[in-house]
């Protein structure tokens, strides 16, 4: 049997200001970005460049209780973790982007690691693996 998780679902306040964020700021490439009429919303869909992984699937949020899990979809846990192949130049680049990094860089047994909020919050590890650490 084989299996992947495709996409994960990220709840968001509006489409066009989370694809500012994710492409202009993180320089995801966006994957789709469709009108579905049938349910009356957009699918929209980004990615790290150079992925080949699970995608992000921009999710706006249309309920109370989905508005009130923006920015806190894991209760203040990290949600995401983006692995990058050069972490200094990353981290550079998104601070200089204006990206909030609420720890700063460290080097773990692991790799290389500082924790940064997306537009809303919600709090993703940027890290660089050490080659024997493949997740």
């Amino acid at each position: 049997m084989k299996q992947s998780i495709v996409h994960i679902a990220l709840v968001v306040r509006d489409y066009d200001e989370a694809i500012e964020f994710y492409t202009k700021k993180l320089h995801f490439i966006l994957v789709e970005d469709s009108y579905q009429p049938a349910q009356d919303k957009r699918w929209v869909v980004v990615a790290p460049p150079g992925s080949t992984g699970t995608n992000l699937l921009l999710a706006r949020a249309t309920t109370p209780e989905q508005i009130a899990t923006i920015g806190n979809q894991t209760g203040g846990r990290v949600f995401l973790f983006l692995n990058s192949d050069d972490f200094w130049r990353d981290y550079n680049d998104m601070v200089a982007q204006g990206i909030t990094f609420v720890r700063q860089p460290k080097v773990e047994p692991y790799g290389t690691v500082a924790v940064f909020k997306d537009l809303y919050g919600n709090l993703w590890d940027l890290l660089e693996l050490k080659p024997h650490h493949n997740s």
